[in-house]
């Protein structure tokens, strides 16, 4: 996820509460891109999470 896609995302958002709102071209455009950045905070955690490992005291 790049940083213009972000924007573009928060773009949509803001606009989307204005009254003219979205059109159906920008309403698929925000689905997609809210779907691509859930996607890509998923994978970041689960590589995260899969990288933790536990140690256990020695006593």
């Amino acid at each position: 996820m790049t940083q213009q896609e972000i924007q573009r995302i928060n773009e949509l958002a803001h606009k989307a509460k204005t009254p003219e709102g979205l059109t159906e071209e920008e309403k698929a455009e925000q689905t997609r891109l809210r779907r691509a950045y859930i996607d890509a905070m998923k994978a970041s955690l689960k590589s995260q999470l899969d990288n933790i490992r536990f140690v256990e005291d020695q006593k």
